[in-house]
């Protein structure tokens, strides 16, 4: 079904945030709140915690019946849960208090009194489902075993004390599906999943209506259930795989609304009647996916979708939502917005204000009056700063692909309006991870605080990034440290004939597929970068994938189709001679590594080994650790910590401005394992970490 949290994000994006005062009509209230730095001037630095530290609040979302609204906010430095009233929400109080990793995966129930929400030990991705009482503050662990990952599929007003959840615990490569009660705990089997099926569509009647099977060529299978029986009902070819999925249904539980890219290149909105065989276009863009969709709660109707080509544009289909849409767009005075919240009889909202050079503002839609109320902001800390724009543009690569990237400059580098610095200036090519990712238009808080530092910033949606068309993406296919990596050197070169980067002092910086960049970069063209930072990356691609966690089993032919085979000869070959490790001895930049132990995606393994290697070979580096991390670092005094280290690291190499460490150690489980001689102060610093 679609969910009523109506934005469905087909493509992977950053989070919307938000902000604080009443709106109005007037300019200087929506649009950017960045204060000007003149041309030639240097912006005061901005302290790293500005822009790494938790937000003041996010993730709002109302309660189905509109009486509650929920937010997430830290609580003695954690990020819990809170809950108050949208009419007041300066007097909501805390309904959690963890004091780990904390809690930002939630969602409302029916019964408009329960919340239940996710969250895993330490990253290991193995999420354990709970349940709250909004009034009472009862926690229940809804599924307690270890080493199990659960899932929600399913909440539905016509179960409002019940949950359909996904859980691996029977085996660990196939979810099974569990109808609990999550006032009681009690659950009961629903569905045992014998057929390794990956995925499922279920109503709102709890009705088990779709499965997805990926199939050996990299593709996928769409079964449908009739009578306790599957029959096939469409197969998903490999080119079509990771732009074609069900959507949903609509209200007569007839027609599947599909996201397709079959008999086209961009992934359209399709209505398919399953009764009579036959399917039309809802809606389509040329240049870029469908990636999100506002449907009506309970009618199932779609309102609105969204497309990204370089900024995020809205097909309006509903004629009273083009209304609301017309009404907000004249609040908006330049800034975009997406609606994040609505409740069960879709009269109100949750809208979000968003730009690049300023915090999200939230706000209270009730569109029964056409009245908009703020709520409040994620992070007050960033008003009035010299925050920069980020600019989209596009570069041509060598063999004539276009690439839809983003582009910071530092502030007082440049007039006002140009994307060139008056001289070449350092430049941080962050690469996004995936790779069937992609990179936005809008706040992000590495493009600023690199941006304050001195550097500009250049992020590139290379082929294999999704959002473009099946074209683009597949293109991307057995590519890795070849033309996806030609994508980003090419960009490079666009920058430094442009006349933005000094080709001496450019770095490479980036998590997942963005920290493999890094390393390829620094292993396949040694003499491009002058550093690089790698977070959480693979070195080694045949280890990487014999590693994927048991739940990614299903996927694991879209790897192999798209990456290469680590089963075969010829496979482990190719995967081997794209791999940074067979080439460490290539090495001659400074590198900084950042590693997460308990990572189910990039093993620890994966840094350990290119450290090794590295070291056998005399090759400086550094490396840091963090006990209780996964796949990114989420605890702000690690991600602090570790920011600290990479911008005194890019300073000695790039030459931009950093400030000090300071107390940025403390509260972390920062471990330099080795190399912390390597950056000045840092040694100094680590020493002081108290023990944990």
């Amino acid at each position: 079904m679609i969910p009523r949290k109506l934005l469905i994000t087909l493509i992977a994006s950053s989070a919307l945030l938000a902000s604080c005062q009443l709106l109005d009509s007037s300019k200087s209230e929506m649009a950017s709140t960045a204060t000007a730095v003149k041309r030639g001037a240097t912006p005061d630095l901005i302290p790293r915690d500005t822009f790494f530290g938790n937000p003041d609040r996010v993730n709002p979302d109302l309660s189905p019946d509109g009486t509650h609204l929920a937010f997430v906010a830290p609580v003695g430095g954690v990020l819990n849960l809170w809950v108050g009233s949208p009419e007041a929400p300066g007097k909501a109080k805390a309904l959690t208090h963890d004091t780990g990793r904390g809690i930002t995966n939630y969602s409302w129930t029916h019964t408009n009194k329960h919340i239940v929400y996710l969250q895993d030990l330490n990253g290991d991705e193995n999420w354990r489902l709970h349940s709250i009482n909004v009034d009472t503050g009862k926690t229940l662990d809804l599924t307690p075993q270890e080493g199990v990952q659960a899932r929600i599929q399913q909440t539905s007003p016509d179960f409002p004390t019940e949950i359909l959840v996904g859980l691996n615990d029977r085996d660990p490569a196939h979810h099974d599906l569990w109808r609990v009660n999550f006032v009681t705990g009690e659950k009961t089997l629903f569905f045992q999943n014998d057929d390794g099926y990956a995925g499922f569509t279920t109503d709102d009647d709890f009705t088990l209506r779709l499965a997805v099977r990926f199939t050996p060529d990299g593709g996928n299978e769409i079964f449908e259930r009739k009578s306790d029986a599957w029959s096939s009902i469409a197969k998903i070819g490999a080119e079509d795989s990771l732009t074609t999925s069900p959507a949903g249904f609509d209200k007569t539980g007839k027609v599947l609304y599909m996201i397709d890219s079959r008999g086209r290149d961009t992934a359209a909105l399709m209505a398919w009647d399953l009764t009579t065989g036959k399917s039309r276009i809802v809606h389509a863009d040329p240049r870029s996916d469908v990636g999100g969709v506002l449907a009506h709660p309970t009618d199932k109707t779609i309102l609105a979708v969204a497309n990204n080509y370089e900024k995020r544009t809205w097909k309006v289909l509903d004629p009273v939502t083009e209304k609301d849409f017309a009404f907000l767009r004249s609040k908006a005075s330049g800034a975009e917005f997406s609606v994040v919240s609505q409740t069960q009889d879709n009269a109100h909202w949750v809208v979000a204000f968003y730009s690049d050079t300023s915090p999200t503002r939230y706000y209270h839609f009730d569109r029964t009056r056409s009245d908009l109320d703020f709520l409040f902001t994620n992070q007050t800390d960033l008003e009035n700063l010299p925050l920069a724009s980020m600019h989209p543009v596009k570069i041509r690569a060598r063999d004539g692909l276009e690439l839809v990237s983003y582009l910071t400059l530092p502030p007082g580098s440049h007039a006002k309006g140009s994307m060139k610095p008056d001289s070449p200036v350092p430049m941080v090519l962050f690469v996004h991870g995936g790779p069937w990712a992609r990179d936005s238009w809008g706040y992000h808080p590495y493009h600023q605080w690199l941006a304050n530092r001195g550097y500009a910033v250049l992020s590139v949606n290379y082929r294999g990034s999704t959002g473009f068309g099946k074209g683009f993406l597949n293109a991307g296919n057995f590519e890795w440290a070849a033309k996806m990596h030609d994508d980003l050197i090419d960009a490079v070169s666009w920058s430094i004939k442009q006349g933005i980067a000094d080709e001496k002092k450019v770095g490479i910086m980036g998590g997942s597929y963005g920290g493999y960049a890094t390393l390829v970069g620094l292993t396949f063209t040694p003499d491009t970068f002058a550093c690089g930072v790698d977070i959480v990356g693979p070195s080694n691609l045949v280890t990487l994938l014999e590693t994927i966690p048991p739940y990614w089993g299903p996927i694991l032919e879209v790897f192999t189709k798209r990456v290469g085979d680590h089963r075969t000869d010829d496979g482990r070959a190719l995967l081997a001679s794209r791999s940074p490790l067979t080439r460490v001895d290539r090495i001659k930049k400074p590198l900084l590594i950042g590693q997460g132990a308990n990572d189910p995606r990039v093993k620890q393994s994966e840094a350990d080994q290119i450290v090794a290697a590295m070291q056998k070979k005399h090759i400086p580096v550094t490396y840091v650790l963090y006990p209780d991390e996964g796949h990114g670092f989420r605890r702000p005094q690690n991600s602090g910590s570790f920011n600290a280290v990479a911008e005194a690291f890019l300073a000695q190499h790039l030459g931009g401005r950093f400030e000090p460490v300071g107390d940025d150690f403390e509260g972390s489980t920062l471990q330099i394992v080795t190399g912390a001689d390597q950056i000045p102060g840092i040694a100094s610093a680590a020493k002081m970490i108290p023990a944990n």
